[in-house]
């Protein structure tokens, strides 16, 4: 059995991605890493990035994007789908560039992959997700406002594409770009649900740099001159709310992770009470709505949610 890691990226380092955590975390249960490194700032390390990690296990497929091409964020799956494309294995580990596997989970992985080998029905894995707000005490793991689960094992199939914005996977047989948008014409896959986390550190930065990366991300996405007039956009220091109101995370974060955890600086900017910051807009997960839901769904309909989109079938475990 082979296991491929892929992954895409652009301007990792200028952005302050975990990128190089996040390739290092996933090292350990690959027989391969196949980056799609896109084409960066002149102002970007991500490549010393990638040779400073020094891996053999590694493989990079220099890109370039072109968001004209490729709108409403689906540059991504393509970009997705170039590092797929170059994969080798039976099975294929997808993390994103802020994403983070546990070291205590791997064990867990590799056996699945093993298990389901040769059951051609399963067609790819399920994890759960931590998504970490603000700094790294506070994530949310069951809240209506945040995405609870997500294929990122997959078989090495052809008709198996990267979707909408490369946040999950769909089959697409008869496969053209801009089925990237579609659901017609496209199939869900069916997976198994494993007992393992993804590490989302993406909303981990100090205010201002958050902005930045806002920023500089959806430029490549969209282009400068399409949000430049967006207000959206042209905020200087991102408000991440009261964190009072955000679950404190209970467990223990992956060991590659120590680091950047120890130089975390940046609580004085940040808003420990309860009360939302005057003239600030609330945040999705704040709002009045998103709260009561997700009440209920803690009573009730924890492990799923209520009316939230699945991209996928669920199988039960064998």
């Amino acid at each position: 059995m082979i296991i491929s890691g892929f992954t895409m990226v652009k301007n990792a380092d200028k952005l302050n991605y975990p990128f190089e955590e996040s390739v290092k975390s996933l090292l350990p249960i690959v027989d391969e890493m196949v980056i799609a490194l896109g084409d960066c700032d002149e102002d970007d390390n991500t490549i010393n990035i990638i040779n400073r990690i020094n891996s053999s296990k590694i493989k990079i497929v220099h890109t370039k994007w072109e968001p004209d091409k490729y709108p409403n964020g689906t540059i991504l799956a393509q970009q997705t789908d170039i590092a797929k494309s170059n994969c080798s294995g039976d099975w294929l580990f997808y993390l994103q560039a802020d994403e983070v596997i546990h070291e205590n989970d791997y064990d867990l992985i590799r056996n699945s992959c093993d298990k389901y080998l040769n059951d051609n029905s399963v067609e790819g894995f399920l994890f759960s997700y931590v998504h970490f707000w603000g700094d790294y005490d506070h994530a949310f793991t069951h809240n209506h406002a945040w995405y609870r689960h997500e294929i990122r094992i997959i078989r090495n199939e052809k008709s198996i594409h990267s979707w909408r914005d490369a946040q999950t996977f769909r089959k697409i047989n008869d496969f053209s770009k801009e089925k990237y948008m579609q659901k017609d014409g496209t199939e869900k896959l069916s997976v198994i649900k494993i007992e393992a986390n993804i590490y989302h550190y993406g909303w981990v930065h100090p205010p201002k740099i958050a902005s930045n990366k806002q920023n500089h991300f959806s430029a490549s996405l969209y282009g400068r001159d399409e949000i430049k007039d967006k207000e959206f956009f042209n905020i200087s220091e991102k408000d991440f709310g009261p964190l009072g109101l955000v679950p404190l995370f209970v467990g223990t974060h992956p060991a590659i992770m120590k680091n950047r955890i120890k130089n975390f600086n940046w609580s004085n900017q940040l808003n420990y009470s309860k009360k939302q910051g005057k003239g600030v807009t609330k945040q999705k997960h704040n709002k009045f709505k998103y709260r009561l839901i997700t009440f209920i769904e803690q009573l009730f309909f924890k492990e799923f949610g209520l009316f939230t989109f699945k991209n996928y079938n669920l199988l039960k475990n064998k």
